[in-house]
This record gives structure tokens, sequence and C-alpha cells, in this order.
């Protein structure tokens, strides 16, 4: 039987967003997400994240810097008794990108190149998964990648594309965990 899995964008969904955060003093978690998390996690629900990171790209910090803040992420989040399986991220942008990081690649959500190897990586069932996060290039990935898609009111303000899209809108993280929980 395959893997069902909540795919998550990090900043604006899980942690509240800073414009290319990098530095573990920054990272501040938004508001019941590690219980939302924890709920998904206790529903039996892998929880992978899917991020873009155009700031390495752009060469405003490292993939190393990266991974230690993704680590300082997960210790945390293992601490209330969550396991994120892994986080993917994209550091490419095919109009800002510096060097190697300057091209059109398949792993910068809206494309599903990033939920695509979650879904491969884990055995994961895409119709019984969600992508959650804050902007419409994220629930553009998941449509792309045949997950349902989830948009919170955590991060980016909801557009009026965002709002015709027929996209269920939750406040938070948590609010879809109490709502995914009774279905």
């Amino acid at each position: 039987m395959k893997n069902k899995a909540i795919f998550l964008d990090r900043d604006g969904t899980i942690n509240i967003d800073k414009h290319y955060m990098y530095k573990i003093e920054d990272f501040e978690f938004v508001e019941g997400a590690e219980k939302g998390l924890k709920m998904f996690y206790d529903m039996g629900y892998k929880l992978i994240v899917v991020t873009n990171q155009g700031g390495i790209g752009r060469g405003y910090y490292t993939e190393e810097d990266l991974e230690k803040l993704n680590n300082y992420m997960e210790k945390r989040l293992l601490e209330s008794g969550v396991k994120i399986e892994k986080c993917y991220f994209c550091p490419h942008h095919a109009e800002h990108g510096i060097g190697k990081y300057k091209k059109d690649c398949s792993c910068r959500k809206p494309k599903p190149g990033m939920l695509i190897e979650g879904i491969k990586e884990f055995d994961i069932d895409p119709e019984k998964s969600y992508m959650i996060g804050d902007k419409m290039s994220d629930a553009e990935a998941g449509i792309n990648a045949g997950v349902k898609p989830i948009i919170v009111k955590t991060g980016k303000e909801i557009t009026e594309e965002i709002e015709k899209s027929g996209i269920e809108i939750y406040s938070s993280i948590y609010e879809f965990a109490l709502s995914l929980q009774k279905k």
C-alpha cells in the first residue's frame, strides 16, 4: 500500500516569511504550525517540505546555510514528536540566478519536480496527498503533481486569482489539520 503525504512550502507556511531567511536566529514557527504538523503526523501522513530557495541562486546565502536552517527546523519538530521525511529545495532562478543556478529547471514551483521526486522516493499516492502553501505557485505545483492543493493565509496576501480558483483556503496549517481530522 502506498503512503499518503502532506507536501509543505516552508516560508510563510511553516515559519514566518522573513524574505530570504537563512539564519537560525530569524526562524520562527507560524502560530499553531507545530500542533498542525503533529496532527498530520499522527494521522499517518509523511511530511515533506518543498521550498523554492532563489536566495541561493542569487548568491544571498549558500546551500550549507539552508541545510543548517532546515536541520534546526527538523530538530525542533522532532522534539515535538514530528518527523519531516525530507526537505527538498530548488536553488535555481531562470532570471536572477548566478552561475550554475541560473537555469530554467523542473523543480522550481509551480513546476512539480520536487513533489514528483518525493512521490517516487517515498512511494506516495498523490490522490491521498496534499500540497500546502501560501502562494498560487505552491497550489499549482500540487495540481501539476496530482495532489490536492491547500492555501494557508499565514504568508503572502491571498490574491484574487486564489480566491477565484476554487482552491480550499485555511487560516493556517493548524486549521487545515482540524478540518482534515473530521474527514
